[in-house]
């Protein structure tokens, strides 16, 4: 057993956010492990770019409300409890809602190739982050 010690909270970079986002690792798992866990805050408004995970993802929302859309569907509003399951290669995004912060567990898996666990693309544009009614 080990007892880990705590990475430095990070500041989400702009290429992969927009507004202001933190994360915390959890864990970052070492072969065999191939398990990613992290804490993501994002302030009001703040929300990833569109991205795709090489093994699928999982949120579990702890704080706040947020909203989550994959490519093509509906934009839809998350909550504390709710947990959202992204299979591999689906393009998603995800964040607070404008006017709430909203924290959530980010669970996911690196890959046994040299293909990128997560591959990053446009950023969300005004129209397709839009608060359902």
């Amino acid at each position: 057993m080990q007892i880990l010690p705590k990475p430095a909270t990070a500041k989400g970079p702009a290429e992969w956010f927009t507004g202001d986002v933190w994360f915390d690792v959890i864990v970052r798992g070492e072969a065999p492990s191939r398990v990613r866990v992290n804490t993501v805050r994002f302030a009001p408004g703040a929300h990833t770019a569109w991205h795709r995970h090489a093994a699928g993802q999982t949120l579990h929302v702890t704080e706040g409300i947020g909203l989550v859309q994959s490519r093509g569907g509906e934009v839809t509003v998350i909550r504390p409890g709710d947990v959202i399951y992204t299979p591999p290669g689906e393009w998603h995004w995800h964040g607070a809602c404008p006017d709430n912060f909203m924290t959530h567990t980010a669970i996911w898996e690196g890959t046994t190739t040299d293909e990128p666990e997560t591959e990053w693309g446009d950023h969300v544009t005004d129209a397709e982050y839009v608060v359902p009614e």
